[in-house]
């Protein structure tokens, strides 16, 4: 039976996969609109796989995925340096331009969502 802290993990695996999926998205269609939805999937698996990897960095130190400080900044790192590494790697490009505009999306929609998740604790927290 998955525990309260699993159901939250998978939740915080999820959201950053969708901010992985959207950054792939806002980068298909502002160089090739007309390219086919598989692009999306061909840009985002690096970042989508060293998400995990920081997943599963955050969960062996026992870290609270949905956190922004250090979970969520942990597993930002990891997504952008660990998928830079990885796009490298696999012969991509790593334009200038693309890496900042990666370390400004990822950062504002990765921790972006723990912010507010944080904010909405508090808030119920207070009314309980």
């Amino acid at each position: 039976m998955p525990t309260t802290s699993d159901r939250a993990r998978l939740w915080a695996i999820l959201a950053d996969l969708v901010c992985v999926l959207a950054f792939a998205a806002g980068g298909k269609s502002a160089h090739d609109d007309s390219a086919t939805w598989w692009v999306i999937l061909v840009i985002a698996w690096p970042y989508a796989l060293a998400m995990l990897a920081g997943h599963l960095w955050a969960q062996q130190r026992e870290l609270t995925s949905w956190r922004v400080f250090p979970a969520g900044l942990g597993i930002l790192g990891f997504t952008y340096a660990v998928g830079m590494g990885i796009r490298m790697a696999t012969g991509r490009g790593v334009a200038t331009g693309f890496v900042i505009v990666a370390i400004i999306f990822l950062t504002l929609t990765m921790l972006g969502w723990r912010a507010v998740a944080t904010l909405v604790a508090r808030q119920r927290a207070k009314q309980a």
